[in-house]
């Protein structure tokens, strides 16, 4: 029997794969940092070598899949320690504990690794150019599992969502139902992703097997957005009347710089998973019903 072990397993990822393992034969693992009133939680802090270790060996675990992240691309700035210990430091230890353990670490990584200077889809080789702390420490991670000589999966993503936690598509839906205008900015495009299309190639991959060799894959949603598109999308198919404007990255300062492009090229997942990606469109429609059924 497989035996897996989630980090991170109260976030957006890691709950989408507690719903997919609920149809699985094989032993799953959900472990977190806090417990979440009514969900059956391990605690395991991931940057606690000893206590992961111990936990990896006891159960006999074969796949890490490493959900934990310090995603807070703004605090991230002022907070450079504790990004880079969630962010390099923890999927190191992660890395070194598989490769005893002979087993496959499937780490989650980012767009925000590239700087924006595409206008084409980026392919897994391009060269990497983080423009801000989060980026970085995300990079920085990305090439401590690449060296750690264990057997990996690292999946790049952008734009995560779903019916989970604190989101962009639900910051939107509330802001789009509440306010007559807002302002969205335009000039970033990249592509919505929901959490569930991440989690079904997750699934796939483990249930079926599909590990052959190490390798970095980009997997979004199909299709090009700007946070504005994205937007206006949330707003149509809520049925909201909110005018939705677009505008310039300028009219709202941020600290961390972001990349302005930052699409990213799937044809390898495609290609080495026979895994068919949903339109971005098409799956937050999904996503919005099942918010809506929650209420």
């Amino acid at each position: 029997m497989k035996k897996i072990l989630v980090t991170g397993g109260n976030g957006q990822l890691g709950t989408e794969l507690r719903l997919l393992a609920r149809n699985s034969a094989a032993q799953w693992y959900f472990s977190d940092v806090v417990e979440r009133e009514g969900v059956e939680t391990i605690l395991l802090d991931i940057t606690n070598e000893e206590a992961v270790g111990q936990f990896v060996r006891d159960n006999e675990i074969d796949t890490i899949v490493n959900c934990a992240a310090y995603t807070n691309v703004e605090g991230a700035e002022d907070d450079f320690a504790r990004c880079d210990l969630l962010n390099r430091v923890a999927p190191e230890i992660l890395a070194g504990i598989a490769r005893k353990a002979g087993a496959l670490l499937i780490q989650i990584s980012t767009d925000f690794i590239f700087d924006g200077t595409a206008t084409t889809p980026i392919p897994e080789d391009a060269p990497a150019k983080p423009l801000s702390v989060y980026g970085k420490t995300k990079y920085a991670g990305e090439l401590a599992v690449v060296a750690s000589d264990c057997r990996y999966l690292i999946f790049r993503t952008a734009w995560l969502y779903s019916p989970f936690g604190k989101n962009f598509t639900k910051t939107m839906m509330k802001l789009t139902s509440e306010k007559e205008r807002i302002k969205v900015v335009i000039d970033q495009v990249g592509t919505p992703t929901s959490a569930l299309t991440l989690a079904s190639l997750i699934f796939d991959v483990i249930e079926n097997d599909k590990y052959r060799a190490n390798g970095i894959y980009h997997i979004t949603d199909e299709g090009v957005a700007s946070w504005f598109d994205f937007a206006f999308a949330v707003g149509q198919i809520c049925g909201n009347k909110c005018i939705v404007e677009p505008c310039m990255s300028d009219a709202f300062p941020q600290k961390a710089t972001r990349p302005h492009f930052s699409v990213l090229d799937k044809a390898k997942v495609k290609a080495d998973f026979g895994f068919t990606i949903p339109y971005w469109r098409d799956a937050l429609q999904v996503c919005i019903d099942r918010i809506r059924s929650q209420e």
